[in-house]
């Protein structure tokens, strides 16, 4: 009953659009017209109006891929073929069109193209799970090595090693908590902070290890001598 109802109201819909385009054969009431005779399996009729349309519109995509998909009901694939290509050199991301070239490509042994067809459609839309079993039957790129590619690169990303903390860090920690004591014996008053330091750096002998021993030498010294001035309240001996 319901299928009777349908067909009945289709019938309707179809008189009354092929009565406008007779009236106005320039009208593009030949798109629903077509899509309604496709509804009930007239392809026949669908595919004679679209070809009448298109010698109207020329590269109206939307009535080539109709065309198409009609010649494909019909069992005409070359035809189907022929115009689905077309279209989609016009519009490349038709998934419609891919979607009818997809079968007929598997059909015709032509699997390199059904692979094409479905890499259009996955680049639109990545979750497409018929073309994802199409292009996994065809022996395309597994949906598995898609999904594991994005966490590898980002585990070598975590798994780097981090940089090693540069080995003169210490050294300046080293100057920084030297006391500058008056009565360090020093050569210039106002070079009591720099001297030290500039000592090191011209001393190319020394290693970094000889470099460190002879700093913390130095600040033993300097806490000594200022223990000792501390406890009885003489002056340190200076260093010569």
């Amino acid at each position: 009953m319901a299928q009777d109802q349908y067909s009945a109201e289709n019938a309707l819909v179809i008189d009354r659009l092929a009565t406008q385009l007779a009236k106005d054969p320039h009208s593009k009431a030949f798109m629903p017209l077509a899509e309604e005779y496709g509804k009930v399996g007239m392809w026949q009729e669908a595919a004679g109006v679209l070809e009448d349309g298109l010698k109207l519109y020329p590269g109206f995509i939307t009535a080539m891929v109709a065309l198409g998909r009609a010649y494909d009901h019909m069992g005409q694939s070359l035809k189907a073929k022929a115009i689905l290509e077309e279209s989609v050199k016009l519009s490349p991301e038709n998934l419609r069109a891919h979607r009818t070239l997809i079968k007929i490509y598997q059909n015709q042994g032509l699997n390199e193209s059904a692979l094409q067809s479905c890499a259009v459609i996955l680049a639109v839309n990545p979750r497409d799970e018929e073309t994802l079993s199409v292009q996994a039957a065809l022996g395309g790129l597994p949906k598995q090595h898609m999904q594991q590619e994005r966490p590898t690169s980002a585990a070598q990303t975590v798994a780097e090693p981090l940089a090693p903390a540069e080995p003169t860090a210490s050294l300046q920690d080293l100057l920084a908590s030297t006391p500058t004591e008056p009565d360090v014996a020093l050569t210039d008053p106002l070079t009591a902070a720099t001297e030290p330091i500039g000592t090191i750096q011209e001393t190319p002998p020394l290693s970094h290890a000889e470099v460190v021993a002879q700093l913390e030498s130095w600040l033993h010294s300097i806490k000594s001598r200022r223990h000792d001035r501390d406890t009885t309240n003489e002056p340190s001996p200076k260093v010569s």
